[in-house]
């Protein structure tokens, strides 16, 4: 109330909605307020009283309950006024909260999310990495590190698993080569929430043959049905893609495709028509018997996680919306001899749920043609407080640009790749980690300040920095 009073604000003052306030977005902070009248409690009169922008108060809402003590007794009137911040408020103040609607993330003009404390996770596709280079095996270390900050960027390596998925409401879901424009600073993430979830257009190759059709479109529409998402529709390649699958000397896979004005065409019409992300299901060639079976036994690189990489990074490229790929393969025969790790490819015939369910809520992209602190609600290179990769794969362009921003770089060791560039080989300054347990807790660390060498027994002295 102090704080309302200092800014020249009545606090018993109320006007109309107004203001750029929605008046749905009222109601629903309404009823957040504590009430012990729920079951006669009746809204008599609400209100906002904006300030100016470069205040912390951006508002109030009065809210008037009125219940009847006992048969035929007086009406007894209980108010409260309720403040809301530009830094936010909440009755639930703890990291990831998303349960209450009294915090800065769920009102639109409540300021840039650079002010947050915001992480990148990277794990690179196509390097065989011991976590993440499977199928959706990174997803329980990005649920931890997404517990320890505001904000974790990362990307379809990570997240996807298949017909297995998890929504981490705080994870921003960014395809690959967006992922590096972001880290050099030219573009930034406007999170699709609050307003409203992205609208998806499938791209199904033309090669694609009809039964193997008709199970991915049953796909879109039990996502539809089942879950919810906004899988708009869809469109056909006018010619087969023509994806083929190559790796280097090193071990890494990549791959090309023939076609690829044909993707792109097919994709630029469904944005035309409306779409805000794309899917897109291609048919990949058969892979290598032993290499295969290596692979779902858990000790080789995934052969085609190079080519999917190249065919979401051109899309994006070309027409900036969030963009991610699931490979059209035949059902493999049964295995006892799978592994962990990638057995959340052998549950059916696509691996298109994980990729509709990201693309879903994913961030979209905006050019940074105006200063940051002009738009709300959008993440930053310059907002990224810390990168985690593993100790060997630091050498990405992403890596390298947010190192450059003053980002801190966290290596994790026994994230194992087929490569070799470490920190030391980059000259790159770097918290070496064991694992995902000790990254969360470097972040949670710096997150609140605490001094990192005042977690060792051996302390050393502080330095006299005037000699």
């Amino acid at each position: 109330l102090d704080r309302l009073r200092s800014n020249g604000v009545p606090v018993a003052q109320t006007i109309s909605p107004g203001h750029g306030v929605p008046r749905l977005w009222l109601w629903a902070h309404l009823r957040t307020l504590p009430t012990q009248e729920s079951h006669d409690a009746s809204w008599t009169k609400f209100g906002t009283q904006m300030l100016d922008g470069s205040a912390d108060v951006i508002g109030q809402i009065v809210y008037v309950s009125k219940r009847r003590l006992g048969l035929g007794g007086p009406m007894n009137r209980k108010e409260w006024t309720c403040l809301l911040f530009a830094s936010g408020v909440c009755n639930r103040p703890r990291s990831g909260c998303r349960q209450t609607l009294l915090c800065r993330r769920a009102v639109p003009f409540a300021g840039n999310l650079d002010d947050e404390y915001n992480a990148v996770m990277i794990v690179p596709t196509g390097i065989g990495a011991s976590i993440g280079g499977f199928a959706g095996d990174a997803l329980p270390s990005a649920r931890l590190l997404a517990s320890a900050v505001d904000n974790l960027v990362t990307h379809p390596n990570v997240m996807n698993g298949a017909m297995v998925y998890w929504p981490i409401s705080n994870a921003l879901y960014v395809e690959g080569y967006a992922l590096d424009r972001f880290a050099a600073g030219e573009w930034a993430l406007r999170p699709a929430r609050p307003t409203r979830s992205n609208r998806i257009g499938l791209v199904l190759d033309r090669a694609i043959n009809e039964d193997m059709r008709i199970r991915h479109l049953q796909v879109a529409d039990a996502m539809r049905a089942s879950v919810g998402i906004d899988v708009s529709g869809y469109a056909v390649t006018d010619k087969p893609l023509g994806v083929e699958l190559s790796m280097t000397a090193d071990g890494t896979s990549w791959g090309t495709l023939s076609n690829p004005d044909s993707l792109i065409a097919c994709a630029r019409s469904l944005v035309e028509k409306g779409c805000t992300a794309i899917a897109v299901v291609a048919v990949f060639p058969e892979e290598d018997e032993d290499h295969l079976q290596a692979y779902r036994e858990g000790s080789a690189v995934d052969a085609i996680a190079g080519a999917e990489a190249i065919i979401s990074h051109l899309i994006t490229r070309e027409l900036e919306v969030p963009c991610a790929h699931a490979p059209c393969l035949q059902p493999l025969d049964v295995s006892e001899d799978v592994s962990p790790k990638a057995a959340a490819e052998e549950l059916g015939y696509t691996f298109l749920p994980c990729v509709l369910a990201g693309l879903s809520n994913a961030p979209q992209i905006q050019i940074r043609s105006t200063p940051s602190n002009k738009t709300p609600s959008v993440l930053t290179a310059a907002g990224v407080n810390a990168v985690i990769v593993p100790n060997t794969a630091c050498g990405g362009s992403a890596v390298l640009s947010l190192v450059a921003s003053g980002a801190k770089l966290i290596t994790v060791g026994n994230n194992t790749t087929s490569i070799d560039v470490t920190p030391e080989s980059m000259g790159l300054p770097a918290i070496e980690v064991s694992n995902y347990l000790e990254a969360a807790g470097v972040l949670l660390a710096d997150r609140n300040g605490i001094l990192e060498a005042a977690l060792d027994p051996n302390i050393p002295r502080i330095p006299n920095l005037g000699q």
